[in-house]
């Protein structure tokens, strides 16, 4: 009979005996392109029509968490902070990054496989590193590390490999820091990819069409 009347007491009163709502993560993608990203870094075009393949990543990096390591207790453990997240997978936004650069330093004459199209080169991205590191508690920078692959579509030639790598400081100790920093480095690590495409592509003399 008491717990009858606790529990009646409770609902006059509104107390609440469910538990308490869920707040919704903060959601963040790399946000959207400067002015500045509309030509390559070194001012030389890509004169052939490229594939950009869907870039992969390990498996604790294969999810929508913000990734972070405390280098100061142990750097070999990732966690995931609790209330942020990806709007995708890094490693998904950041090869539509990499195809909308290359979109327009090349006049659109990048493809994906999704599209159908024949194209001269394939781009074969592995995203290994996309996180952000304590060095202490207080102060905290990103690292972005990318290996790029590129193959002569038609005869599946290697033509070059290269392993790229970023870091800087985030300008806060948290997740919001964390996005700032890692879009940032991560479009300096396309910058200096598209530098080193347009080289290697201009050294295999190959026009827009391929010809």
């Amino acid at each position: 009979m008491k717990k009858i009347l606790l529990v009646a007491t409770m609902l006059l009163t509104g107390c609440a005996i469910t538990p308490q709502a869920r707040i919704a993560p903060t959601v963040y993608d790399l946000g959207l392109m400067q002015p500045t990203d509309a030509s390559a870094p070194s001012g030389q075009p890509l004169m052939a029509s490229l594939l950009v393949a869907e870039a992969t990543a390990p498996t604790w990096l294969d999810s929508q968490a913000i990734q972070y390591r405390l280098a100061y207790h142990d750097p070999s453990q990732t966690h995931g902070y609790a209330n942020s997240r990806w709007a995708a997978a890094p490693a998904a936004l950041l090869t539509q990054r990499i195809r909308s650069r290359i979109a327009v330093v090349t006049n659109n004459g990048v493809v994906s496989a999704s599209d159908g199209v024949r194209a001269d080169y394939v781009l074969r991205l592995g995203l290994e590193e996309f996180a952000q590191v304590f060095d202490t508690a207080e102060q905290s920078r990103v690292v972005v590390r990318l290996r790029a692959s590129l193959v002569e579509r038609g005869t599946r030639r290697l033509l070059a490999q290269r392993n790229f790598s970023v870091e800087q400081a985030a300008p806060t100790a948290d997740a919001t820091g964390a996005v700032h920093a890692l879009t940032e480095a991560g479009d300096r690590l396309t910058g200096d990819l598209i530098d080193w495409l347009a080289a290697k592509l201009a050294g295999e003399g190959k026009t827009v069409s391929g010809k």
